[in-house]
Protein backbone atom coordinates (compact mmCIF):
# COMPACT_ATOMS: atom_id res chain seq x y z
CA UNK A 1 0.00 0.00 0.00
CA UNK A 2 1.45 3.36 -0.99
CA UNK A 3 1.75 6.31 1.36
CA UNK A 4 -0.48 8.40 -0.89
CA UNK A 5 -3.51 6.48 0.29
CA UNK A 6 -2.93 7.86 3.80
CA UNK A 7 -2.92 11.53 2.86
CA UNK A 8 -5.12 13.32 5.38
CA UNK A 9 -7.27 16.14 4.03
CA UNK A 10 -10.50 17.91 4.91
CA UNK A 11 -10.20 17.25 8.65
CA UNK A 12 -10.59 19.86 11.38
CA UNK A 13 -7.54 20.41 13.59
CA UNK A 14 -7.87 19.58 17.31
CA UNK A 15 -9.60 22.25 19.35
CA UNK A 16 -6.67 22.87 21.71
CA UNK A 17 -4.35 25.74 22.49
CA UNK A 18 -7.02 28.32 23.35
CA UNK A 19 -8.40 30.09 26.42
CA UNK A 20 -11.64 28.30 27.32
CA UNK A 21 -12.82 31.27 29.36
CA UNK A 22 -11.90 34.19 27.15
CA UNK A 23 -13.03 32.46 23.94
CA UNK A 24 -16.49 31.96 25.46
CA UNK A 25 -18.00 35.39 24.86
CA UNK A 26 -21.21 34.58 26.70
CA UNK A 27 -19.39 33.46 29.84
CA UNK A 28 -16.89 36.31 29.79
CA UNK A 29 -19.67 38.87 29.34
CA UNK A 30 -21.65 37.34 32.22
CA UNK A 31 -18.68 37.64 34.57
CA UNK A 32 -18.21 41.28 33.56
CA UNK A 33 -21.93 41.94 34.01
CA UNK A 34 -22.28 40.45 37.47
CA UNK A 35 -18.98 41.32 39.18
CA UNK A 36 -18.24 44.65 40.81
CA UNK A 37 -15.77 46.71 38.73
CA UNK A 38 -13.08 46.54 41.41
CA UNK A 39 -13.11 42.72 41.21
CA UNK A 40 -12.95 42.38 37.44
CA UNK A 41 -9.23 42.62 36.75
CA UNK A 42 -8.31 39.98 39.29
CA UNK A 43 -11.19 37.71 38.24
CA UNK A 44 -10.34 37.98 34.55
CA UNK A 45 -6.72 37.22 35.30
CA UNK A 46 -7.50 34.16 37.41
CA UNK A 47 -10.11 32.83 34.97
CA UNK A 48 -7.77 33.48 32.05
CA UNK A 49 -5.04 31.38 33.66
CA UNK A 50 -7.53 28.60 34.32
CA UNK A 51 -9.00 28.97 30.83
CA UNK A 52 -5.62 28.62 29.14
CA UNK A 53 -4.86 25.53 31.19
CA UNK A 54 -8.27 24.03 30.37
CA UNK A 55 -7.70 24.65 26.66
CA UNK A 56 -4.28 23.04 26.66
CA UNK A 57 -3.44 19.66 25.21
CA UNK A 58 -2.09 18.60 28.59
CA UNK A 59 -5.38 18.98 30.48
CA UNK A 60 -7.21 17.35 27.59
CA UNK A 61 -4.99 14.31 28.01
CA UNK A 62 -5.64 14.29 31.78
CA UNK A 63 -9.37 14.16 31.10
CA UNK A 64 -8.97 11.35 28.58
CA UNK A 65 -6.75 9.34 30.93
CA UNK A 66 -9.03 9.78 33.93
CA UNK A 67 -11.92 8.36 31.89
CA UNK A 68 -9.93 5.60 30.22
CA UNK A 69 -8.65 4.39 33.62
CA UNK A 70 -11.65 4.51 35.97
CA UNK A 71 -11.28 4.23 39.74
CA UNK A 72 -10.66 0.83 41.34
CA UNK A 73 -12.07 -0.35 44.66
CA UNK A 74 -9.59 -1.71 47.22
CA UNK A 75 -11.51 -3.30 50.08
CA UNK A 76 -8.52 -5.01 51.76
CA UNK A 77 -4.76 -4.68 51.90
CA UNK A 78 -2.38 -7.53 51.12
CA UNK A 79 -2.58 -8.83 54.69
CA UNK A 80 -6.37 -9.00 54.79
CA UNK A 81 -7.01 -5.80 56.73
CA UNK A 82 -10.09 -3.87 55.68
CA UNK A 83 -8.99 -0.53 54.15
CA UNK A 84 -11.98 0.61 52.02
CA UNK A 85 -10.07 2.81 49.62
CA UNK A 86 -10.45 3.79 45.99
CA UNK A 87 -7.48 4.05 43.66
CA UNK A 88 -7.61 6.77 40.99
CA UNK A 89 -5.45 7.41 37.97
CA UNK A 90 -2.86 10.16 38.62
CA UNK A 91 -4.64 12.28 36.01
CA UNK A 92 -7.65 12.51 38.34
CA UNK A 93 -5.50 13.99 41.09
CA UNK A 94 -3.92 16.46 38.68
CA UNK A 95 -7.35 17.66 37.59
CA UNK A 96 -8.52 18.08 41.17
CA UNK A 97 -5.30 19.81 42.13
CA UNK A 98 -5.74 22.33 39.33
CA UNK A 99 -9.40 22.99 40.16
CA UNK A 100 -9.09 23.18 43.94
CA UNK A 101 -6.05 25.40 43.48
CA UNK A 102 -8.20 27.73 41.37
CA UNK A 103 -10.58 28.21 44.32
CA UNK A 104 -13.48 26.16 42.99
CA UNK A 105 -14.46 25.04 46.48
CA UNK A 106 -14.15 28.57 47.87
CA UNK A 107 -17.11 30.82 47.08
CA UNK A 108 -18.91 31.64 50.31
CA UNK A 109 -16.34 33.87 51.96
CA UNK A 110 -15.08 36.23 49.26
CA UNK A 111 -16.72 39.09 47.31
CA UNK A 112 -18.17 37.90 44.02
CA UNK A 113 -17.14 34.41 45.00
CA UNK A 114 -20.11 32.59 43.51
CA UNK A 115 -19.88 34.23 40.09
CA UNK A 116 -16.13 33.67 39.93
CA UNK A 117 -16.47 30.09 41.05
CA UNK A 118 -19.39 29.37 38.69
CA UNK A 119 -17.36 30.59 35.72
CA UNK A 120 -14.35 28.53 36.77
CA UNK A 121 -16.53 25.47 37.36
CA UNK A 122 -17.90 25.79 33.83
CA UNK A 123 -14.38 26.10 32.43
CA UNK A 124 -12.95 22.97 34.06
CA UNK A 125 -16.12 20.92 33.55
CA UNK A 126 -15.54 21.20 29.81
CA UNK A 127 -12.26 19.32 30.23
CA UNK A 128 -13.56 16.52 32.41
CA UNK A 129 -16.98 16.60 34.07
CA UNK A 130 -16.44 13.74 36.52
CA UNK A 131 -14.06 15.59 38.81
CA UNK A 132 -16.70 18.29 39.19
CA UNK A 133 -18.61 16.05 41.62
CA UNK A 134 -16.24 16.37 44.62
CA UNK A 135 -15.72 20.05 43.77
CA UNK A 136 -19.46 20.63 43.82
CA UNK A 137 -20.18 18.74 47.03
CA UNK A 138 -17.30 20.31 48.92
CA UNK A 139 -18.36 23.80 47.87
CA UNK A 140 -22.01 23.09 48.68
CA UNK A 141 -21.27 21.60 52.10
CA UNK A 142 -20.41 24.98 53.63
CA UNK A 143 -24.03 26.13 54.37
CA UNK A 144 -24.77 22.83 56.08
CA UNK A 145 -21.55 22.94 58.12
CA UNK A 146 -22.42 26.44 59.31
CA UNK A 147 -25.57 25.19 60.98
CA UNK A 148 -23.23 23.72 63.63
CA UNK A 149 -20.56 26.36 64.45
CA UNK A 150 -18.24 23.93 66.25
CA UNK A 151 -18.20 21.66 63.20
CA UNK A 152 -17.77 24.59 60.79
CA UNK A 153 -14.80 25.89 62.79
CA UNK A 154 -12.90 22.69 62.04
CA UNK A 155 -14.16 21.75 58.58
CA UNK A 156 -14.94 24.97 56.71
CA UNK A 157 -11.31 26.16 56.44
CA UNK A 158 -10.30 22.75 55.10
CA UNK A 159 -13.21 22.59 52.65
CA UNK A 160 -12.57 26.08 51.26
CA UNK A 161 -8.80 25.67 51.06
CA UNK A 162 -7.01 26.15 47.75
CA UNK A 163 -4.83 23.12 48.46
CA UNK A 164 -5.73 19.64 47.25
CA UNK A 165 -4.17 17.08 49.55
CA UNK A 166 -4.78 13.45 48.70
CA UNK A 167 -4.91 10.71 51.34
CA UNK A 168 -6.93 9.78 54.40
CA UNK A 169 -5.68 11.49 57.56
CA UNK A 170 -7.31 13.45 60.39
CA UNK A 171 -8.57 16.79 59.10
CA UNK A 172 -6.35 18.64 61.58
CA UNK A 173 -3.31 17.24 59.74
CA UNK A 174 -4.43 18.30 56.25
CA UNK A 175 -4.08 21.58 54.38
CA UNK A 176 -7.29 20.91 52.48
CA UNK A 177 -10.17 18.45 52.55
CA UNK A 178 -13.07 17.27 50.39
CA UNK A 179 -16.60 16.76 51.70
CA UNK A 180 -19.16 14.45 50.10
CA UNK A 181 -22.80 13.67 50.68
CA UNK A 182 -24.92 10.56 51.24
CA UNK A 183 -28.69 10.85 51.28
CA UNK A 184 -30.27 8.23 49.02
CA UNK A 185 -30.94 4.67 50.14
CA UNK A 186 -32.13 1.55 48.33
CA UNK A 187 -35.74 1.74 49.43
CA UNK A 188 -36.34 5.45 48.95
CA UNK A 189 -34.17 7.24 46.43
CA UNK A 190 -35.23 10.89 46.48
CA UNK A 191 -37.82 10.16 49.19
CA UNK A 192 -35.26 10.60 51.95
CA UNK A 193 -37.90 10.66 54.69
CA UNK A 194 -38.11 6.88 54.24
CA UNK A 195 -34.41 6.45 55.09
CA UNK A 196 -33.79 3.55 57.44
CA UNK A 197 -30.24 4.35 58.60
CA UNK A 198 -30.39 4.73 62.39
CA UNK A 199 -28.41 7.14 64.58
CA UNK A 200 -27.94 6.20 68.24
CA UNK A 201 -26.78 9.01 70.53
CA UNK A 202 -23.64 8.57 72.60
CA UNK A 203 -22.89 10.11 75.98
CA UNK A 204 -21.02 13.08 74.51
CA UNK A 205 -23.29 15.84 73.26
CA UNK A 206 -23.77 15.76 69.49
CA UNK A 207 -22.02 12.41 68.98
CA UNK A 208 -23.78 9.33 67.56
CA UNK A 209 -23.10 5.97 65.95
CA UNK A 210 -24.81 4.95 62.73
CA UNK A 211 -26.25 1.68 61.47
CA UNK A 212 -27.43 1.42 57.89
CA UNK A 213 -26.43 2.08 54.30
CA UNK A 214 -26.21 4.60 51.50
CA UNK A 215 -27.09 3.45 47.99
CA UNK A 216 -25.23 6.30 46.27
CA UNK A 217 -22.15 7.88 47.79
CA UNK A 218 -20.16 9.81 45.21
CA UNK A 219 -16.44 10.50 45.57
CA UNK A 220 -16.10 8.02 48.46
CA UNK A 221 -12.46 8.96 49.06
CA UNK A 222 -13.54 12.38 50.36
CA UNK A 223 -12.47 13.22 53.88
CA UNK A 224 -15.99 13.44 55.31
CA UNK A 225 -19.63 13.07 54.30
CA UNK A 226 -22.84 14.78 55.22
CA UNK A 227 -25.47 12.07 55.62
CA UNK A 228 -29.07 11.77 56.77
CA UNK A 229 -30.13 9.24 59.40
CA UNK A 230 -33.06 8.63 61.74
CA UNK A 231 -32.25 9.91 65.24
CA UNK A 232 -34.67 9.60 68.19
CA UNK A 233 -36.34 12.91 67.21
CA UNK A 234 -36.46 12.11 63.49
CA UNK A 235 -34.43 12.61 60.34
CA UNK A 236 -31.17 14.36 61.21
CA UNK A 237 -28.04 15.54 59.39
CA UNK A 238 -24.63 14.17 60.44
CA UNK A 239 -21.00 14.65 59.50
CA UNK A 240 -19.24 11.30 59.06
CA UNK A 241 -15.43 11.62 58.77
CA UNK A 242 -13.40 8.88 57.12
CA UNK A 243 -10.64 9.25 59.74
CA UNK A 244 -11.26 10.00 63.41
CA UNK A 245 -9.30 12.65 65.32
CA UNK A 246 -7.06 9.99 66.90
CA UNK A 247 -5.97 8.78 63.43
CA UNK A 248 -8.03 5.58 63.38
CA UNK A 249 -10.30 4.76 60.46
CA UNK A 250 -14.02 5.26 60.94
CA UNK A 251 -16.25 2.27 60.11
CA UNK A 252 -17.12 3.11 56.50
CA UNK A 253 -17.40 -0.03 54.39
CA UNK A 254 -17.32 0.42 50.62
CA UNK A 255 -19.31 -2.50 49.28
CA UNK A 256 -18.91 -1.86 45.55
CA UNK A 257 -18.51 0.88 42.97
CA UNK A 258 -21.33 1.64 40.55
CA UNK A 259 -20.79 0.80 36.88
CA UNK A 260 -22.22 3.98 35.37
CA UNK A 261 -23.25 5.13 31.92
CA UNK A 262 -20.97 8.17 32.13
CA UNK A 263 -19.11 10.10 34.81
CA UNK A 264 -16.69 7.21 34.73
CA UNK A 265 -13.66 8.99 36.12
CA UNK A 266 -15.56 9.62 39.35
CA UNK A 267 -16.25 6.84 41.84
CA UNK A 268 -19.78 6.30 43.15
CA UNK A 269 -20.09 3.71 45.89
CA UNK A 270 -22.50 1.75 48.04
CA UNK A 271 -21.61 2.28 51.69
CA UNK A 272 -22.47 0.38 54.87
CA UNK A 273 -22.43 1.68 58.46
CA UNK A 274 -22.02 -1.17 60.94
CA UNK A 275 -23.29 0.25 64.22
CA UNK A 276 -19.91 1.63 65.24
CA UNK A 277 -19.69 4.34 62.57
CA UNK A 278 -19.03 7.58 64.46
CA UNK A 279 -20.93 10.70 63.41
CA UNK A 280 -21.29 14.29 64.60
CA UNK A 281 -24.72 15.89 64.50
CA UNK A 282 -25.03 18.92 62.20
CA UNK A 283 -27.99 21.13 63.10
CA UNK A 284 -30.92 20.20 65.30
CA UNK A 285 -32.06 16.64 65.77
CA UNK A 286 -35.11 15.97 63.66
CA UNK A 287 -34.36 18.91 61.33
CA UNK A 288 -32.08 17.08 58.93
CA UNK A 289 -33.73 18.25 55.74
CA UNK A 290 -33.56 21.85 56.84
CA UNK A 291 -29.87 21.44 57.70
CA UNK A 292 -28.91 19.92 54.37
CA UNK A 293 -31.18 21.84 51.97
CA UNK A 294 -28.64 24.62 51.55
CA UNK A 295 -26.22 22.03 50.26
CA UNK A 296 -28.84 20.53 47.96
CA UNK A 297 -29.73 23.93 46.47
CA UNK A 298 -26.07 24.70 45.78
CA UNK A 299 -25.44 21.34 44.12
CA UNK A 300 -28.59 21.79 42.04
CA UNK A 301 -27.17 25.04 40.71
CA UNK A 302 -23.99 23.13 39.88
CA UNK A 303 -26.14 20.71 37.88
CA UNK A 304 -27.25 23.72 35.81
CA UNK A 305 -23.67 24.94 35.44
CA UNK A 306 -22.36 21.46 34.65
CA UNK A 307 -24.95 20.95 31.93
CA UNK A 308 -24.26 24.43 30.56
CA UNK A 309 -20.57 23.50 30.40
CA UNK A 310 -21.32 20.30 28.46
CA UNK A 311 -23.50 22.29 26.08
CA UNK A 312 -20.81 24.89 25.57
CA UNK A 313 -18.13 22.30 24.84
CA UNK A 314 -20.44 20.43 22.47
CA UNK A 315 -21.37 23.52 20.46
CA UNK A 316 -17.76 24.73 20.42
CA UNK A 317 -16.65 21.40 18.96
CA UNK A 318 -19.49 21.38 16.42
CA UNK A 319 -18.86 24.92 15.19
CA UNK A 320 -15.10 24.31 15.09
CA UNK A 321 -15.55 21.17 13.01
CA UNK A 322 -17.93 22.83 10.57
CA UNK A 323 -15.60 25.82 10.17
CA UNK A 324 -12.94 23.50 8.67
CA UNK A 325 -14.89 20.65 7.11
CA UNK A 326 -15.94 20.95 3.46
CA UNK A 327 -18.79 19.08 1.79
CA UNK A 328 -20.86 19.56 -1.33
CA UNK A 329 -18.68 22.36 -2.63
CA UNK A 330 -18.12 24.51 0.44
CA UNK A 331 -17.48 24.75 4.17
CA UNK A 332 -20.22 23.24 6.31
CA UNK A 333 -20.47 26.39 8.39
CA UNK A 334 -21.54 28.31 5.28
CA UNK A 335 -24.30 25.87 4.32
CA UNK A 336 -27.69 27.41 5.20
CA UNK A 337 -29.15 24.29 6.79
CA UNK A 338 -26.05 23.49 8.85
CA UNK A 339 -25.89 27.13 9.91
CA UNK A 340 -29.46 26.80 11.16
CA UNK A 341 -28.51 23.77 13.25
CA UNK A 342 -25.42 25.43 14.69
CA UNK A 343 -27.31 28.62 15.51
CA UNK A 344 -30.04 26.66 17.30
CA UNK A 345 -27.42 24.82 19.35
CA UNK A 346 -25.68 28.11 20.15
CA UNK A 347 -28.97 29.61 21.38
CA UNK A 348 -29.49 26.73 23.78
CA UNK A 349 -25.96 27.05 25.09
CA UNK A 350 -26.13 30.82 25.54
CA UNK A 351 -29.47 30.65 27.34
CA UNK A 352 -28.14 28.01 29.76
CA UNK A 353 -24.94 29.92 30.54
CA UNK A 354 -26.72 33.24 30.99
CA UNK A 355 -29.25 31.72 33.38
CA UNK A 356 -26.64 29.82 35.40
CA UNK A 357 -24.47 32.90 35.97
CA UNK A 358 -27.50 35.01 36.88
CA UNK A 359 -28.35 32.54 39.64
CA UNK A 360 -24.75 32.54 40.86
CA UNK A 361 -24.96 36.33 41.09
CA UNK A 362 -28.10 35.97 43.22
CA UNK A 363 -26.07 33.94 45.71
CA UNK A 364 -23.49 36.73 45.87
CA UNK A 365 -26.15 39.41 46.38
CA UNK A 366 -27.72 37.44 49.26
CA UNK A 367 -30.70 39.77 49.74
CA UNK A 368 -34.17 38.55 50.76
CA UNK A 369 -35.42 39.21 47.22
CA UNK A 370 -32.57 37.28 45.60
CA UNK A 371 -32.95 34.38 48.03
CA UNK A 372 -36.65 34.23 47.11
CA UNK A 373 -35.75 34.21 43.42
CA UNK A 374 -33.34 31.34 43.96
CA UNK A 375 -36.02 29.34 45.73
CA UNK A 376 -38.10 29.06 42.56
CA UNK A 377 -35.51 29.67 39.84
CA UNK A 378 -32.98 27.01 40.88
CA UNK A 379 -35.36 24.00 40.62
CA UNK A 380 -36.89 25.43 37.43
CA UNK A 381 -33.46 25.95 35.87
CA UNK A 382 -32.24 22.58 37.09
CA UNK A 383 -35.27 20.92 35.52
CA UNK A 384 -35.05 22.62 32.14
CA UNK A 385 -31.35 23.10 31.45
CA UNK A 386 -30.43 19.54 32.41
CA UNK A 387 -33.35 18.19 30.33
CA UNK A 388 -32.15 20.09 27.26
CA UNK A 389 -28.56 18.93 27.60
CA UNK A 390 -28.85 15.41 26.15
CA UNK A 391 -30.70 16.21 22.90
CA UNK A 392 -28.49 19.24 22.40
CA UNK A 393 -25.24 17.27 22.81
CA UNK A 394 -26.59 14.48 20.58
CA UNK A 395 -27.32 17.02 17.82
CA UNK A 396 -23.86 18.55 18.20
CA UNK A 397 -22.31 15.09 17.87
CA UNK A 398 -24.24 14.59 14.63
CA UNK A 399 -22.67 17.76 13.21
CA UNK A 400 -19.37 15.84 13.17
CA UNK A 401 -21.00 12.92 11.35
CA UNK A 402 -19.25 9.60 11.78
CA UNK A 403 -16.24 11.39 13.28
CA UNK A 404 -18.43 12.43 16.20
CA UNK A 405 -19.49 8.85 16.90
CA UNK A 406 -15.88 7.78 17.40
CA UNK A 407 -14.47 7.88 20.93
CA UNK A 408 -11.36 9.83 19.90
CA UNK A 409 -13.49 12.86 19.06
CA UNK A 410 -14.52 13.24 22.70
CA UNK A 411 -18.16 13.68 21.72
CA UNK A 412 -19.31 10.23 22.97
CA UNK A 413 -17.91 11.10 26.41
CA UNK A 414 -19.96 14.32 26.42
CA UNK A 415 -23.07 12.39 25.35
CA UNK A 416 -22.66 9.74 28.06
CA UNK A 417 -22.24 12.50 30.63
CA UNK A 418 -25.22 14.54 29.44
CA UNK A 419 -28.09 12.76 31.31
CA UNK A 420 -26.34 12.81 34.68
CA UNK A 421 -27.29 16.25 35.93
CA UNK A 422 -30.95 15.60 35.22
CA UNK A 423 -30.83 12.60 37.56
CA UNK A 424 -28.45 13.87 40.25
CA UNK A 425 -29.87 15.89 43.17
CA UNK A 426 -33.46 15.05 42.29
CA UNK A 427 -34.77 14.03 38.89
CA UNK A 428 -37.14 16.07 36.75
CA UNK A 429 -40.31 15.25 38.67
CA UNK A 430 -38.68 16.18 41.97
CA UNK A 431 -37.69 19.59 40.59
CA UNK A 432 -41.12 20.25 39.07
CA UNK A 433 -42.87 19.30 42.30
CA UNK A 434 -40.49 21.53 44.24
CA UNK A 435 -41.53 24.45 42.00
CA UNK A 436 -45.19 23.69 42.72
CA UNK A 437 -44.49 23.48 46.45
CA UNK A 438 -42.78 26.88 46.38
CA UNK A 439 -45.68 28.42 44.45
CA UNK A 440 -48.10 27.14 47.08
CA UNK A 441 -46.16 28.08 50.21
CA UNK A 442 -43.78 30.95 49.38
CA UNK A 443 -45.54 33.85 47.65
CA UNK A 444 -42.38 35.95 47.90
CA UNK A 445 -40.70 33.57 45.45
CA UNK A 446 -43.29 34.16 42.73
CA UNK A 447 -43.12 37.91 43.40
CA UNK A 448 -39.33 37.80 42.94
CA UNK A 449 -39.68 35.80 39.72
CA UNK A 450 -42.22 38.21 38.27
CA UNK A 451 -40.04 41.18 39.18
CA UNK A 452 -37.09 39.56 37.43
CA UNK A 453 -38.88 38.77 34.18
CA UNK A 454 -40.66 42.11 34.41
CA UNK A 455 -37.32 43.84 33.89
CA UNK A 456 -37.66 42.92 30.20
CA UNK A 457 -41.37 43.56 29.79
CA UNK A 458 -42.20 45.59 26.72
CA UNK A 459 -38.98 44.76 24.89
CA UNK A 460 -40.33 41.80 22.90
CA UNK A 461 -43.98 41.03 22.21
CA UNK A 462 -43.40 37.27 22.23
CA UNK A 463 -41.86 37.43 25.68
CA UNK A 464 -44.74 39.60 26.93
CA UNK A 465 -47.24 37.08 25.60
CA UNK A 466 -45.35 34.19 27.23
CA UNK A 467 -45.36 35.99 30.60
CA UNK A 468 -49.12 36.49 30.33
CA UNK A 469 -49.48 32.79 29.51
CA UNK A 470 -47.60 31.83 32.68
CA UNK A 471 -49.88 34.06 34.74
CA UNK A 472 -52.94 32.38 33.20
CA UNK A 473 -51.52 28.95 34.13
CA UNK A 474 -50.82 30.10 37.67
CA UNK A 475 -54.36 31.35 38.07
CA UNK A 476 -55.64 27.77 37.88
CA UNK A 477 -54.06 25.50 40.49
CA UNK A 478 -56.47 22.59 39.88
CA UNK A 479 -54.57 19.54 38.73
CA UNK A 480 -51.33 21.45 39.12
CA UNK A 481 -49.28 18.35 39.97
CA UNK A 482 -50.02 16.72 36.62
CA UNK A 483 -49.12 20.01 34.90
CA UNK A 484 -45.99 20.60 36.96
CA UNK A 485 -43.50 19.79 34.21
CA UNK A 486 -45.25 21.99 31.66
CA UNK A 487 -45.43 24.91 34.10
CA UNK A 488 -41.80 24.51 35.18
CA UNK A 489 -40.67 24.45 31.56
CA UNK A 490 -42.57 27.67 30.82
CA UNK A 491 -41.14 29.39 33.89
CA UNK A 492 -37.58 28.47 32.84
CA UNK A 493 -38.09 29.56 29.23
CA UNK A 494 -39.64 32.88 30.21
CA UNK A 495 -36.76 33.53 32.61
CA UNK A 496 -34.17 32.65 29.96
CA UNK A 497 -35.95 34.81 27.41
CA UNK A 498 -36.10 37.80 29.73
CA UNK A 499 -32.38 37.57 30.47
CA UNK A 500 -31.43 37.29 26.81
CA UNK A 501 -33.69 40.21 25.85
CA UNK A 502 -31.92 42.34 28.46
CA UNK A 503 -28.33 41.25 27.90
CA UNK A 504 -27.73 39.27 24.70
CA UNK A 505 -27.14 40.77 21.23
CA UNK A 506 -30.43 41.52 19.42
CA UNK A 507 -29.97 38.68 16.93
CA UNK A 508 -29.66 36.16 19.78
CA UNK A 509 -32.65 37.46 21.74
CA UNK A 510 -34.75 37.66 18.56
CA UNK A 511 -33.98 34.07 17.60
CA UNK A 512 -34.62 32.74 21.09
CA UNK A 513 -37.95 34.51 21.47
CA UNK A 514 -39.06 33.43 18.00
CA UNK A 515 -38.24 29.75 18.47
CA UNK A 516 -38.71 29.16 22.20
CA UNK A 517 -41.49 31.61 23.07
CA UNK A 518 -43.15 32.56 19.80
CA UNK A 519 -43.79 29.05 18.47
CA UNK A 520 -41.78 29.69 15.31
CA UNK A 521 -39.51 26.68 15.67
CA UNK A 522 -39.79 22.93 15.38
CA UNK A 523 -39.27 20.04 17.79
CA UNK A 524 -35.74 19.31 16.55
CA UNK A 525 -32.72 21.59 16.48
CA UNK A 526 -32.10 23.36 13.18
CA UNK A 527 -35.69 24.54 12.66
CA UNK A 528 -35.22 28.27 13.27
CA UNK A 529 -36.93 30.77 10.95
CA UNK A 530 -34.63 31.34 7.98
CA UNK A 531 -35.17 35.11 8.12
CA UNK A 532 -33.15 35.46 11.33
CA UNK A 533 -29.50 36.59 11.44
CA UNK A 534 -28.18 33.08 12.01
CA UNK A 535 -24.65 33.79 10.82
CA UNK A 536 -24.13 36.27 13.67
CA UNK A 537 -25.44 33.76 16.21
CA UNK A 538 -23.02 31.08 15.00
CA UNK A 539 -20.01 33.41 14.88
CA UNK A 540 -20.68 34.42 18.48
CA UNK A 541 -20.27 30.77 19.52
CA UNK A 542 -17.12 30.13 17.49
CA UNK A 543 -13.74 29.55 19.16
CA UNK A 544 -10.84 31.26 17.43
CA UNK A 545 -7.71 29.10 17.58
Amino acid sequence: MTATTHTVTNQAPPLVGHDVFDSDRVLAEAVERHLAPELLDEARGDLGVLGKAAGSGQMAKWGERANANPPRLLTHDRYGHRIDEVEFDPAWHRLLGKSVGAGLTDAWGRPGGHVRRAAGFMVVSQVEAGHGCPLSMTHAAVPALRTEPEVAEVWEPAATSHVYEWGLRPVAEKAGALVGMGMTEKQGGSDVRTNTTEARPLAADGEYVLTGHKWFCSAPMSDAFLVLAQAPAGLTCFLVPRVLPDGSRNAFALQRLKDKLGNRSNASAEVEFDGTTWARRVGEEGRGLRSIMGMVAATRLDCVLGSAALMRQAVAQAVHHCAYRSAFGGLLIDKPLMRNVLADLALESEAATTLGLRLAAAYDADTPEERSLLRIAVPAAKYWVTKRCTPMVAEALECLGGNGYVEESGMPRLLRESPLNSVWEGSGNVQALDVVRVLRTEPAALDAFLREVGEARGADHRLDRAIRGVLVELADMDGIEARARRLTERLALVLQGSLLVRWAPPEVADAFCAARLGGDGGAAFGTLPHTLDLRAVVERARVEV
